[in-house]
């Protein structure tokens, strides 16, 4: 059975409607996974006559009720948007639209009545003006998830990495790095590459500072902290290597193909790497969480909101990317 993909709408005042109906204009799409969007139909209705696509939209109120039919999309209408929002401004009406399209993922996915979630970009300030202090969708849904334990994924077909530490100060994020952090994300990037079909996914780890260190010269880190947290993991069995000094190891990793995911200590190294690779395709993955999430790597583009021209490719690529891991993820417990 092919695994239903929840695409939850995103802020409206953004570009997530129009990647989505540019995404399901795709009848790969549907060879793959059924998709369902969650969000608001007259918005997606609005979105379709701007990007010039010819899909209709079908309101209801259960997944039951969804047919997965190419270009006659199934919409579950939470109904909570004027149809003439503005775009490009920021409005708590957006924001908290955002919250409940994804409270309903979450509740479906919980319920195992969909397989997969993949999001389109949401507005911070949007989120925080309708009363939902969180920094992004990752927070949001480990909340909603009571999930504790988690990391950000961003993939692309020549590179992979996750996260150590994500959205808080470089300063603090030195202090964050431990050896019992080190060692859970090199678990949960082992989860994750396994639900792609990898049996057993090399994964790299990079080093923090300059050199991985160069024994203690340019930090302790890696001694302290890094180097334990890998050894222990090949202890458990994991097919692991490092730290590797960070400015050869995405080389390895994405030209050389040695690695399956490198483990990055902090945002902006794994980050960096990825735009310069896979701008417009990469796609965000939150590892850890009790259902398959993934989304777009970028954000709600004011600047082309209502236009027409954001390009779909990363959301086309969440999805297909959703369907995928939720069709590992059965196969592994079938087994």
């Amino acid at each position: 059975m092919k695994p239903v993909v929840a695409i939850t709408m995103g802020d409206a005042t953004g570009v997530g409607p129009e990647i989505i109906v540019k995404a399901l204009d795709d009848q790969g799409v549907y060879d793959v996974c059924r998709p369902l969007i969650i969000g608001d139909k007259g918005i997606m209705e609005r979105a379709a006559r701007i990007v010039g696509k010819p899909l209709a939209f079908r309101a209801i109120s259960d997944v039951a009720e969804a047919r997965f039919e190419f270009q006659n999309v199934d919409v579950l209408d939470l109904a909570n948007l004027p149809p003439d929002l503005p775009f490009a401004k920021v409005d708590a009406r957006a924001g908290k639209a955002a919250y409940e399209y994804l409270a309903k993922a979450v509740a479906l996915a919980m319920s195992g009545q969909i397989g997969a979630i993949a999001t389109a970009p949401l507005h911070k300030e949007a989120l925080n003006a309708a009363g939902y202090p969180f920094p992004g969708h990752t927070e949001i849904l480990a909340h909603l998830s009571d999930t504790r334990d988690y990391a950000m994924m961003l993939a692309s077909d020549k590179l992979r990495v996750i996260h150590v530490t994500t959205h808080v100060a470089l300063r603090k994020a030195c202090d964050l790095i431990n050896k019992d952090r080190v060692l859970r994300v090199i678990e949960l990037a082992d989860q994750a590459v396994r639900a792609l079909g990898i049996d057993r996914p090399r994964i790299a780890v990079a080093g923090l500072n300059p050199h991985s260190g160069e024994g203690g010269l340019f930090g302790n880190e890696e001694i302290d902290e890094v180097i334990p947290a890998v050894e222990e993991a090949k202890r458990l069995g994991f097919n692991v290597f490092g730290p590797i000094a960070p400015d050869t190891v995405f080389y390895r990793a994405a030209i050389k193909g040695e690695f399956d995911i490198v483990v990055v200590m902090y945002h902006d190294q794994g980050h960096i790497p990825m735009k310069v690779l896979a701008f417009e395709t990469g796609v965000n993955v939150t590892v850890g969480l009790p259902f398959i999430r993934t989304s777009v790597d970028h954000g709600t583009a004011f600047g082309k909101a209502g236009k027409g021209t954001a390009d779909s490719r990363s959301m086309t690529e969440a999805i297909y990317l959703a369907a995928r891991m939720a069709r590992g993820r059965t196969t592994a417990n079938s087994h």
